[in-house]
């Protein structure tokens, strides 16, 4: 009897990811500004370098528009970076940003305009955990972690978040506790970075019987330069067997 695959539609979720762990960057496919905001709680404040959004506040030392903290929520509602370029950086103060020489302002443009830094993406004066570069064009977005280890609290809590929201349509779910449903660890993601330094995509699926859980196939793409392409092909690729599956109970 031939293999039964599973469909696009069998799954609820697909993540490209690429990982360069010298230059401390991942590049995704399939993540959106929501959701990256929602499973990093470390943000303060948006320096944007490149945007259309209107309802910023204005810097003037460094005529940059920035959102501050209590607006990030908002913020986040009214942009779709699947629609257009988005890069910005996280600052702790504005105080802080007015402290950019120009070196480093030129700096941050050319980031914006590059998606790569001259030197560091890392500011002093800024002290920014992360910066954010997306292309609408590409369908990637490209994002640089001071703490690398950051990736992996990302991803942990970006699957367990959508467990949650699709995990809760069934008599199963309402009979179970919020302590039983299922979860991934940071610690257990660490041990697939070869994966994504290659080039991989995760795919996220619900096994309702004969055990409810949720399993999160890896398989590698190193082939895949660009990865619309990897969008292109996604029936052929899931019809080929996974490099590893990680059952979530």
């Amino acid at each position: 009897m031939a293999k039964k695959y599973k469909t696009v539609d069998d799954y609820f979720y697909h993540l490209f990811i690429h990982m360069n762990d010298v230059d401390r960057f991942v590049i995704f496919s399939g993540l959106s500004l929501k959701q990256f905001i929602g499973a990093i709680d470390s943000i303060k404040n948006i320096l944007l370098l490149k945007h259309n959004y209107e309802d910023g506040l204005f810097n003037m030392h460094t005529q940059l528009d920035y959102i501050p903290s209590d607006e990030i929520k908002n913020f986040v509602k009214k942009v779709d970076d699947t629609n257009q370029d988005l890069c910005w950086v996280d600052f702790a103060d504005e105080r802080h940003v007015n402290q950019l020489t120009p070196i480093e302002q030129a700096e941050l443009l050319y980031l914006a305009h590059k998606k790569e830094p001259v030197s560091t993406p890392f500011f002093v004066n800024l002290q920014n955990r992360y910066v954010y570069c997306s292309s609408a064009a590409d369908q990637t977005t490209k994002i640089y972690f001071r703490y690398l280890e950051d990736f992996e609290t990302l991803i942990s809590t970006l699957i367990n978040n959508i467990i949650k929201e699709n995990g809760g349509n069934g008599g199963f779910w309402r009979r179970k506790s919020k302590e039983t449903i299922p979860t991934i660890d940071v610690s257990l993601l660490k041990a697939y970075r070869n994966y994504f330094k290659e080039g991989a995509l995760i795919s996220l699926y619900k096994v309702d019987k004969p055990d409810n859980h949720f399993g999160l196939e890896i398989r590698t793409l190193s082939d895949y330069d660009y990865p619309d392409e990897v969008w292109n092909d996604l029936k052929m690729i899931l019809k080929q067997e996974h490099d590893e599956l990680i059952k979530l109970k």
